[in-house]
């Protein structure tokens, strides 16, 4: 299904009923990364999960992105869908902007789960983004697709799971070279940590052991800032541990939920 908000057409999907739980995916992604976890959520809840501006069958305007834009996109979505309150899920980018969320529409969060995220990205980082966003112009998402499967699961899993590195793989590539730039220079901005003391929501945090990119201390760097809030480190998983250790987080998910 789609909808015009925020001056964009976005592509999502409504499944289940019960409460609302909204899900935000990674980077170089889209909705499908949340197939199996959307059918057991659906069991308990409605379900809604959209490609992000820039990812999957959304709109991929040129960039770049700004937090406040792309969080307009998702009250836009919400707005549209008549939905006044919502869990939300977010892994990766999708944690960030459910930090945003969070902080500025708090009447609207039920409890928020951010998955492999981060609060902010440190001025070391940020040529790396630029790096990251020049050979995606230069070369194509394809270039992408090695290293960044290398990041996202870990070496046994990567080994026995060649049908799982194609289907993400194919996603990585398939991405707008747009979408991944505009979200990339995004991302350079992120700087929310003294900020996360003012949310109130009840928070998960979660993220995997052997996580590079969002190791298990910037993780609990958002945990420790915010009253309350909870972390769980699953053993034996990177960044999509969504999928790597699917089942054990389905039931850390659903019971935070219930």
């Amino acid at each position: 299904m789609k909808l015009t908000a925020n001056g964009i057409d976005i592509h999502y999907e409504l499944s289940g009923s019960g409460p609302v739980v909204t899900l935000v995916h990674s980077l170089a992604t889209d909705l499908s990364l949340w197939d199996e976890l959307a059918g057991e959520l659906a069991r308990h809840f409605t379900v809604l999960r959209f490609d992000a501006r820039g990812h999957g069958k959304t709109s991929a305007p040129a960039g770049p992105y700004a937090w406040p834009m792309l969080l307009a996109d998702l009250v836009g979505l919400l707005d549209a869908l008549a939905i006044e309150r919502t869990h939300f899920v977010g892994l990766s980018m999708g944690g960030m902007l459910g930090q945003y969320f969070a902080l500025t529409q708090s009447a609207r969060l039920e409890r928020l789960v951010l998955v492999s995220t981060a609060s902010r990205t440190p001025p070391e980082a940020q040529p790396l983004w630029d790096e990251r966003i020049r050979i995606a112009r230069a070369q194509g998402m394809a270039a992408h697709v090695e290293a960044t499967l290398g990041r996202w699961f870990t070496a046994p899993y990567r080994a026995a799971h060649p049908e799982v590195m194609a289907r993400i793989g194919a996603l990585i590539a398939a991405t707008p070279v747009e979408g991944y730039a505009g979200w990339g220079e995004a991302i350079k901005t992120l700087d929310l940590t003294d900020r996360l003391a003012a949310i109130t929501a009840p928070t998960l945090v979660v993220c995997g052991a052997d996580d590079p990119g969002t190791p298990p201390a910037v993780n609990q760097t958002i945990a420790e800032a915010i009253a309350g809030a909870r972390l769980e480190i699953l053993p034996n998983a990177s960044h999509q541990l969504v999928i790597e250790q699917a089942e054990a987080f389905q039931r850390l998910l659903i019971d935070f939920l219930r």
